[in-house]
């Protein structure tokens, strides 16, 4: 069953390819380009620096290698260094025991400990990339149980993306049925692997781009991270979750920012028919499992999650309970919609921001389903926000529209008057609670807190004894669907939530990025409804102040490896973040190609107001004797407001190897004079050889006629004429085992090249 997820308005063409503070333009031509691809060789046949295959013959030719092992062996030193690009091209690639170029313990038989070698650590302005290089992302699936497929244990400054990371098998590690469970007893244990990523002690790390799924454990197993950023990441049906960020008591905790920007996090805690997509043998904590989309263990950090998809997974959706609650740790999020998971939706600890998001508390979802039992839907009772706080702590709830048939659709806990939990625009809807369906979920719960709560601008809906807490509007908010199992938080034509609520200062969109406020006052919840311009705009804000903010920049367009001299052109997109009192800026754009390249902008800037966007093109010409590799393109912004207004996009530029033209090969033709011969009779029969066209002199021709009892065969061998004709003939038995239908074959070999024919005639 699929769920309404956000509407399909602008989110697509806000995905921007957003690189991060410190991957600096033109980056990737400081260091090596290598290169694997499924026709490649091995270390000792190519050195890994073309993308081209290999020939067939020599040593340390210039070309890829045929396995990620080869760049990244399971143990010693790796043949790529910090700073280098790895360019993996599209195909299937396994990772385990029984792979091309796997070393160690791991070839001395080792199994767990087949995962490709710990990524090099680059540098803040020369990263390191492991990046798909092809049309179709590359597919790395773990094998015969190994650890994890990726390894970025203490890897730094890095980037991973455009890549396909699974298994191929339907089991989960030690899932308590044992039909459902991988086989950990004798080898070979089978096509599976514990986890995508494992990571501890990682920083300035770029994921982007990656389908992680179906793996027997995690999607990651990653804690002790120092601003990570993850970009259209999906992490779904891992068998026992998505992010587990629990990776040892000491050394779990992060730090800096934890940025998770479109991601999908979704059906962990259950299996994936590899080969279908089926998700299947579901289980959760009461029979042994986990099934949290992502969860950690006590952790700082500063973090963020924007435009991303949460549910179907066992257990709580997004769990960050373990948040120290520290004054420097926060948590900010900005459109979620979170949603069907069996626990809690969103769970969180200390400073916190949520907002713009959709909430929907369908915590029964996987009633009777799979090995799913009866404690498992709701756990901690199914609240759909569960918000812990301590003292000094800020928690500001706003603009979101929540649903839960859990004990609350928020519940709070902890703290005393200190600590200060703001619940303003939101509109909140209860149905009976499914684990005492007599009763209505409530609408907050305060529990073993004195924290001082204020409420301001929300709608109550449906929720235990009529909570109504002053100033909400508590009647029904009409909006597009309000059953759980597909919920609409849109509201309809003359829903109350609409052109209700002052505005709040720094909440100019909604769930979908349209502008907020519509109308002359914001709408209650998540969604704003779009007036067409037929309402006044609210009145300004008194004294208003400008604060300029860095852009946003993305350069997107073709990666895929083309031939010298080809023009590509690029899209550059910028952002103006400036606050809303900020005037227009124009935006000098600037690019950096290679020395020798052509790069034409189709503008030299773009005005934008603050909060807007707009786009220009690069188109990027390589000379046509540009060697085989990829190139770092770039773009930057500037404006008169300084430094600030500064910031900066790059991607590749990739020049396919020289394409030989494929050698002429044989054809041939075989042709029976007749076909039903009498027994006792000749039968004849001509095969013509002809090369690019043109007929063959002098080639071989075996001729074989199998009789109809499949055993028994007559031969004879013919050459060619000079016009590449070969004709042979033989009398027929009589006698019962040559009576019926013949196949007749023929092979023919010319030098190094062969082709064959075949036909069929009776006798009778």
């Amino acid at each position: 069953m699929s769920l309404v997820s956000r509407r399909a308005l602008t989110q697509s063409i806000l995905s921007l390819l957003i690189v991060p503070a410190g991957f600096a333009i033109g980056s990737a031509q400081a260091a090596t380009n290598f290169y694997v691809r499924t026709d490649g060789g091995d270390a000792t046949q190519c050195n890994g620096r073309a993308d081209a295959p290999y020939s067939g013959s020599g040593t340390a030719q210039n070309c890829a290698w045929k396995h990620p092992y080869y760049a990244l062996p399971s143990s010693g030193t790796a043949r790529i260094a910090g700073g280098d690009t790895l360019m993996i091209g599209s195909g299937e690639y396994m990772i385990g025991y029984g792979a091309p170029g796997m070393a160690g313990t791991c070839a001395s038989g080792d199994r767990s400990a087949c995962a490709l070698g710990k990524i090099p650590s680059g540098t803040a302005s020369a990263p390191t990339r492991i990046l798909g290089n092809g049309t179709t992302a590359p597919k790395l699936w773990g094998a015969e149980r190994t650890n994890s497929v990726l390894n970025l244990v203490g890897s730094n400054n890095v980037e991973v993306g455009y890549l396909e990371i699974t298994d191929k098998s339907n089991c989960i590690s030690s899932h308590s049925t044992a039909s459902a469970a991988c086989n950990k007893t004798s080898a070979p244990y089978g096509n599976w692997a514990r986890a995508g990523i494992q990571a501890s002690a990682s920083s300035n790390v770029w994921l982007h781009d990656l389908n992680i799924h179906g793996l027997a454990g995690y999607a990651m197993n990653a804690g002790g991270l120092s601003n990570w950023t993850m970009e259209r990441v999906k992490m779904n049906a891992n068998g026992w979750a998505g992010w587990d960020g629990n990776v040892g008591e000491s050394s779990s905790s992060n730090s800096g920012q934890m940025i998770l920007r479109q991601v999908e996090i979704a059906w962990n805690g259950c299996a994936e028919n590899w080969q279908t997509g089926e998700k299947i043998n579901c289980w959760a904590q009461k029979a042994g499992g986990y099934g949290d989309g992502m969860g950690t263990y006590y952790t700082g950090g500063q973090w963020l999650i924007e435009d991303s998809d949460v549910h179907h997974n066992v257990s709580d959706g997004v769990d960050l309970l373990y948040l120290d609650g520290a004054a420097g740790t926060t948590l900010t999020v900005r459109r979620l919609h979170s949603y069907a998971n069996a626990g809690n939706q969103l769970k969180t600890n200390g400073n916190a921001t949520i907002e713009n998001s959709v909430l929907d508390g369908y915590c029964s979802y996987f009633s009777g389903k799979d090995y799913m039992q009866a404690g498992d839907m709701c756990r901690a009772n199914g609240n759909a926000l569960s918000i812990s706080m301590k003292d000094g702590n800020v928690v500001n709830v706003r603009h979101n529209t929540i649903i839960s048939e859990g004990q609350g659709a928020i519940m709070s806990t902890g703290g005393t008057a200190s600590a200060k939990l703001t619940i303003q625009n939101n509109a909140i809807i209860g149905k009976p609670y499914y684990l005492a369906p007599s009763a209505l979920s409530i609408g907050h719960i305060v529990y073993n807190s004195t924290a001082t709560v204020s409420y301001s601008g929300n709608l109550f809906w449906n929720v235990k004894n009529g909570q109504c807490p002053s100033g909400s509007v508590c009647q029904d908010p009409k909006l597009a669907n309000m059953s759980l199992s597909a919920f609409d938080a849109e509201p309809l034509a003359g829903s109350p939530v609409i052109d209700k609520v002052p505005v709040i200062s720094g909440v100019t969109t909604d769930f979908v990025m349209a502008p907020r406020p519509s109308g002359a006052q914001a709408d209650i919840g998540a969604y704003e409804v779009q007036m067409g311009g037929t309402t006044p705009p609210p009145a300004p804000a008194p004294a208003p102040v400008c604060t300029h903010a860095a852009p946003t920049v993305s350069l997107s367009g073709n990666t895929a490896a083309v031939a010298a001299g080809t023009a590509i052109t690029y899209t550059v997109n910028v952002r103006n973040n400036d606050s809303a009192s900020c005037a227009n800026t124009s935006f000098a754009l600037a690019r950096t190609v290679p020395t020798g390249w052509t790069g034409t902008l189709s503008t030299s800037s773009v005005a934008l107001a603050p909060g807007a966007s707009g786009s220009a093109t690069l188109q990027v010409t390589s000379p046509a004797s540009a060697a085989a590799r990829a190139y770092g393109i770039g773009t930057g912004v500037s404006s008169v407001a300084g430094s600030t207004h500064t910031a900066s996009a790059s991607t590749i530029y990739t020049v396919a190897a020289p394409v030989a033209p494929a050698p002429a090969t044989l054809t041939e033709t075989l042709t029976p004079s007749q076909s039903v011969y009498n027994a006792g009779t000749k039968v004849s029969m001509t095969a013509r050889v002809l090369k690019a066209g043109l007929p063959v002199r002098g080639a071989s021709v075996r001729f074989e006629a199998v009789k109809p009892n499949g055993i028994d065969k007559i031969v004879g061998t013919v050459t060619t004429d000079a016009s590449g004709y070969a004709k042979w003939s033989f009398v027929s038995g009589t006698g019962s085992s040559s009576i019926g239908t013949y196949k007749a074959n023929a092979v023919t070999t010319s030098g190094t090249a062969t082709a064959a024919a075949s036909a069929t005639f009776q006798v009778k």
